[in-house]
């Protein structure tokens, strides 16, 4: 999917967040953004950017938890020649780097206590000694940082410097997840909808119905918007008709509960079924059921018109070979000939003859009666 650049949203935090963007950037004072993973915390980073007078000039991105600790100072600092076996050099920290523009922090939290002590000197005073140095460098930085942790619970249990955490915080982002702003949902689909279109241009997109867009809505998206984004490329990859499209909104809605998820009810007749608020999600799995059931009968009928050929049968059935493959497996069919179909005859009629849609229907009924549903 091509860069996303632009921060799409109609929610009270997004318009919140865009307000204060707009604000910050405008006096450029330390910042500190939180939010889970997935969130678009980094894009709001850039976005602070772009909008500043220091646009243009460098940007430096630390990953505070990508970068051992015994290399972080060396890295933020920079060093001398021979500071340390292997310093054939001088190198500029990127603190010395970001001189003019923006210095991006992220993951701050990770940080070890005893680097805190001398990221705080830097940021109080504006200037730092590279290791083995005894001359002070002067840097005008603008310092953004970022967390997707509780950092006030890392203050209170002292692994983050309660002083550290006022400089680098001047002002402070919080972005919700994105189950707390699902009005967004729509509006994000329409945005990386047209981004898709750059890789998938050779092929129609598919696009997702009201129905499916209002179930999106209600699930949890414990991977936020990054989430969002697989979803939409794997609906594209996957070449599939609508019924297929729901199936795997399914797989999606299933995978992850949403936060209070209601009790099914456990009912012996089809009314008390009926009269839950839970029907809807009843009839998905009812539909998957039955599509299951029938599936199990229709692709043996199609390896054995296509003479066992993977690819032929899965034109006849109308899915990639891939996706046949992946329902063989998953039903445990055999893909080769057994005893009894060793010498083929030449299958006449339909597909669907021969299986007993009555007797799928009535197995299926029954389950529910049970409360298997």
């Amino acid at each position: 999917m091509n860069e996303v650049t632009e921060i799409v949203g109609e929610s009270r935090n997004i318009e919140h967040v865009k307000e204060l963007i707009h604000k910050i950037a405008a006096v450029e004072a330390n910042t500190i953004v939180l939010g889970e993973t997935g969130v678009g915390k980094d894009l709001v980073v850039q976005t602070l950017y772009k909008e500043s007078s220091r646009y243009g000039k460098p940007f430096i991105k630390v990953n505070c938890a990508a970068i051992p600790d015994h290399l972080l100072e060396s890295e933020m600092f920079g060093y001398e020649k021979g500071a340390f076996t292997g310093a054939e050099g001088n190198k500029k920290g990127k603190f010395e780097q970001a001189h003019g523009g923006v210095l991006f922090l992220d993951e701050i939290a990770e940080m070890s206590p005893s680097l805190q002590a001398k990221f705080l000197r830097v940021i109080q005073d504006g200037e730092f000694s590279p290791l083995s140095s005894e001359k002070t460098i002067k840097v005008d930085v603008w310092t953004i940082s970022a967390t997707n942790c509780e950092i006030e619970n890392h203050i209170k249990d002292g692994k983050f410097r309660e002083d550290l955490f006022y400089r680098l915080s001047t002002m402070m982002i919080k972005i919700d997840p994105l189950r707390k702003r699902p009005e967004d949902i729509p509006l994000l689909i329409n945005y990386y909808y047209k981004k898709l279109a750059a890789d998938f241009k050779d092929r129609p997109l598919k696009i997702i119905s009201k129905d499916i867009t209002e179930e999106l809505k209600k699930y949890s998206w414990p991977g936020n918007i990054r989430e969002l984004q697989n979803v939409l490329q794997r609906i594209q990859i996957h070449d599939t008709n609508d019924e297929y499209l729901d199936e795997i909104f399914g797989e999606v809605h299933n995978k992850i509960p949403v936060e209070n998820p209601p009790e099914l009810p456990n009912t012996s007749n089809i009314e008390g079924v009926a009269k839950s608020q839970n029907f809807f999600i009843q009839l998905k799995k009812i539909k998957k059921e039955i599509y299951s059931k029938i599936e199990k009968e229709i692709i043996p009928l199609a390896l054995e018109r296509s003479y066992y050929n993977v690819p032929d049968a899965s034109k006849m059935l109308g899915i990639s070979t891939r996706s046949l493959h992946l329902k063989l497996k998953e039903y445990g069919i055999n893909s080769k000939p057994d005893a009894k179909h060793s010498n083929l005859n030449e299958f006449s009629g339909e597909l669907v003859e021969g299986i007993d849609f009555d007797y799928i229907f009535k197995q299926t009924l029954d389950s529910i009666k049970a409360g298997n549903f």
